[in-house]
C-alpha cells in the first residue's frame, strides 16, 4: 500500500519535474489519481485506507486524510546536488499535501485568501529548513525538516518532494509543501456585565510565525482580585538559531509571573549544542489538603523569584560501524539555577523542602538514539504525526546549596519506545529514581514508571479504531504533608477533580478504544470514544488496602486540523467509589489540547519529578 501512496507522489508532481519554474498542478494528475484509485481498491484493508486517506475528486463529500508509514522515502537522492528550492504554500482549507487535485470549493478558497496571511516564504526558508540550494542531499536532513514543521503549530502539515532533473543527472529540485494553520483563536465568557472573560490568540502574527496570547477578565465581586490580565508572546525560531524565545506577563487570580526565556533544543540528532536561559517572578494561591489530616485545608501562597540555566553537547557515537551510529548520541549537560522566597508556607530542617531557599548545579551523562516514522490517527484526526522510537538512558548527579545545608543529588532515567513486530503497535516504557541525599540518609525522591500501549490501526469498515492502555506507577520517599500524588484528572482516573484522592503511592490503569468515524461534521472530523480507569492511592497506611477507584464512560471528541482551536470533547462518565462526589454520573463538554508522544532527546539535567 505505501508503494502506491508513493507512486502517487512521484506522479503528481512529474508535470512540474518538466518545468520546475512552473508549479501548477496539471489536469492529467486526475487521470494518475484515479488509475491510483483502482489500485488500491483491490482489497478490503486498501479500500478501507483509500476512504480514509483521499477525497475522491468525484464525490465532495468526503473529508479524508493520510496515513503513511515508512522509514525513509529520501534515501534513493542520497548525494544529489540540490539545484532549486520551491516553497508551494497550500490554502489552509480545501486542500492536502497528499492529494494535489483538492481544490476545496468557492468558499474555502475565498476563506484561505481573505481571512488568513500564509506564512512568509522568506521565514520558512531561513529558519525552518536545514538543508540549502547547493548542498548535497542527505535523506536524514529531509526527514528531520519535515519533521521540524510539523511539530511546529502554525503548520497543518508539511511534505518535502525530491524531483531529480532530467537534464542534469545528479541534480535535483526541491519542493516544500506548506499548509498553514489557522491562525487566530477567540475564547470567552459571561455571566454579566459584571463578571465576564475575552481571550485572543494569533499563531502566526502577519505571517512571522510568532504567536501572541492576551486574555482579560473582570469578576466584581472577587476579593482577591477583580481585574486579570495575561499576555505571552513567543518567537519559534531567532533566525537560523533554532533558539525560541518567550515572554510573559500574567496578572491573575491564583497566579502572578513574569518570565522571560530563551530555548533551544537537540531538534535533530546532528545538533550538538542545546540549552536555556530562564528568569522570573512567581506568585502563587492554591488550597491543598495535608496528607495526615485530609479534613484540613490549606491555604498555600507563595512568591519567588529565580534563574535557571543549562547547556548541552552532543557528541557523534564512539563506534561508528554499529547500526546504532547514525541515530545515537553521547550527551553531557550541565546545569545551574537558583530559587529564593518572599512569601511560603513554613519551612523547617525536616519541613516543606521544596519551599528551601536553594541553589543547585546539576551535571549529567547521557545516551539518546531516536528516529521516527510517520503515523496518523493516534492523537490527530488526520494530520502526519511522526512517532518517536527509540531508547535514552540518562544518569544526573549534583548538590543543592540550601539555608538548611548542602545535600546532593543522584537520578536515573530510562525510556524506549517501539513498533513491535508482526504489527501488534507502538510500546513506550519509562522509569524513573531519584532522591536527595545528606551524610548518606535518603531525603526527598521518588521512584515512578510508566507504560503505554497504543494498538494499530484496525479497520471497522470504512473507518478504523485503535486501543489505547496506559498503565502508571509512583512511590515518594521522604515527602512531606504537602507534597502528595494526586490520580484525578489527567493523573489517573479522567473527568473528576477531587482533593481527597491523594497520597505518596499510586497506581493507575487507563484503557480507551478510539473509534474514527470516516464523517465529518462542517469540517470537523468525529472520533468516538469509551473509557475505564482504575486507581489505587494510599490515602490508608498500605496502597493495596486502598479502595479501587474506579471511572467509566463513553464520549465523542471533534476536531478540525486545520484549525488550532482545542479538540472539542462531549463525555459521559460514571465513577465509583470516589469521596464526597455528589452523584456518581458526570456529563461535561471541554476544550483538550492534543497530545504528542514523547521524543527521546536529553535536555536539561532535571529532578525526577513526583507525579
Amino acid at each position: 500500500m505505501c508503494k502506491y501512496l508513493l507512486l502517487f507522489l512521484m506522479l503528481s508532481f512529474c508535470a512540474s519535474a518538466q518545468n520546475p519554474d512552473s508549479l501548477e498542478v496539471h489536469s492529467r494528475d486526475s487521470i494518475r489519481y484515479t488509475n491510483l484509485k483502482a489500485r488500491m481498491s483491490k482489497t478490503k484493508f486498501s479500500r478501507a485506507v483509500y476512504r480514509l486517506l483521499f477525497r475522491d475528486v468525484y464525490n465532495q463529500g468526503k473529508v479524508t486524510e493520510v496515513k503513511e508509514i515508512e522509514t525513509n522515502p529520501f534515501t534513493p537522492y542520497e548525494g544529489m546536488v540540490i539545484r532549486k528550492i520551491y516553497i508551494r504554500q497550500l490554502n489552509i482549507l480545501g486542500e492536502s499535501v497528499y492529494d494535489t487535485t483538492r481544490k476545496g470549493n468557492q468558499l474555502e478558497r475565498f476563506l484561505s485568501k481573505s481571512v488568513h496571511t500564509n506564512t512568509r516564504e522568506g521565514i520558512v526558508r531561513k529558519s525552518f529548513l536545514l538543508f540549502s540550494e547547493g548542498d548535497d542531499i542527505q535523506a536524514h536532513v529531509l526527514k528531520d525538516t519535515e519533521r521540524l514543521l510539523r511539530s511546529n503549530r502554525m503548520f497543518v502539515d508539511a511534505r518535502i518532494i525530491v524531483i531529480p532533473r532530467k537534464d542534469v543527472t545528479w541534480m535535483a529540485d526541491i519542493i516544500v509543501l506548506i499548509q498553514d494553520a489557522w491562525s487566530l483563536n477567540f475564547s470567552g465568557s459571561f455571566s454579566s456585565f459584571n463578571k465576564f472573560g475575552l481571550g485572543l490568540e494569533n499563531i502566526n502574527v502577519r505571517g512571522t510565525t510568532h504567536s501572541q496570547r492576551t486574555a482579560i477578565r473582570w469578576d466584581s465581586k472577587d476579593s482577591v482580585r477583580k481585574f486579570q490580565f495575561r499576555a505571552i508572546y513567543t518567537v519559534p525560531y531567532i533566525g537560523k538559531t533554532f533558539i525560541t524565545a518567550q515572554a510573559s506577563l500574567i496578572f491573575e487570580r491564583d497566579l502572578q509571573e513574569q518570565s522571560i526565556r530563551f530555548n533551544r533544543r537537540f531538534i535533530t540528532t546532528e545538533t550538538k549544542y542545546a540549552g536555556a536561559l530562564e528568569v522570573g517572578h512567581y506568585k502563587t494561591r492554591q488550597v491543598k489538603r495535608e496528607l495526615q489530616s485530609k479534613d484540613s485545608l490549606t491555604l498555600l501562597e507563595t512568591d519567588y523569584k529565580y534563574y535557571d540555566f543549562w547547556i548541552g553537547r552532543a557528541f557523534k557515537f564512539p563506534f561508528p560501524d554499529s547500526k546504532l551510529a547514525q541515530n545515537s548520541r553521547i550527551v553531557t549537560a550541565f546545569r545551574h539555577n537558583k530559587y529564593n522566597y518572599d512569601e511560603r508556607p513554613e519551612v523547617a530542617p525536616n519541613l516543606n523542602k521544596n519551599y528551601w531557599n536553594r541553589t543547585a548545579t546539576l551535571i549529567s551523562l547521557g545516551f539518546s538514539n531516536r528516529n521516527y516514522k510517520r503515523d496518523v490517527l493516534i492523537y490527530g484526526f488526520g494530520r502526519t504525526e511522526d512517532v518517536p522510537v527509540g531508547s535514552l538512558f540518562a544518569l544526573t548527579i549534583g548538590r543543592e546549596n540550601t539555608e538548611y545545608g548542602a545535600r546532593g543529588y543522584g537520578g536515573l532515567q530510562f525510556a524506549t519506545g517501539k513498533y513491535l513486530p508482526h504489527n501488534l503497535g507502538y510500546f513506550y516504557g519509562l522509569a524513573n529514581l531519584g532522591t536527595y541525599s545528606k551524610k548518606g540518609v535518603a531525603q526527598q525522591g521518588v521512584i515512578n514508571g510508566e507504560i503505554t500501549y497504543i494498538s494499530n490501526l484496525i479497520p471497522f469498515r470504512h473507518s478504523f479504531f485503535r486501543q489505547f492502555v496506559n498503565i502508571r506507577f509512583a512511590k515518594g520517599i521522604n515527602r512531606d504533608p504537602l507534597d502528595y500524588l494526586n490520580i484525578s484528572g489527567n493523573q489517573g482516573i479522567r473527568g473528576i477533580n477531587n482533593d481527597r484522592l491523594i497520597g505518596t503511592k499510586k497506581l493507575t490503569i487507563g484503557t480507551e478504544t478510539v473509534f474514527f468515524s470516516d464523517k465529518s461534521l462542517l469540517g470537523f472530523r468525529i472520533a468516538y470514544f469509551v473509557f475505564a480507569d482504575l486507581g489505587l492511592v494510599n490515602g490508608v497506611p498500605h496502597l493495596w488496602k486502598s479502595p479501587l477507584y474506579q471511572g467509566y464512560g463513553l464520549g465523542l471528541r471533534l476536531r478540525n486540523e486545520n484549525l488550532t482551536f482545542n479538540t472539542l470533547q462531549v463525555r459521559f462518565g460514571y465513577y465509583v467509589n470516589i469521596p464526597e462526589l455528589s452523584s456518581p454520573t458526570r456529563f461535561a463538554a471541554s476544550g483538550n489540547v492534543p497530545l504528542r508522544l514523547r521524543d527521546f532527546d536529553i535536555s536539561a539535567p532535571a529532578i525526577a519529578p513526583f507525579q
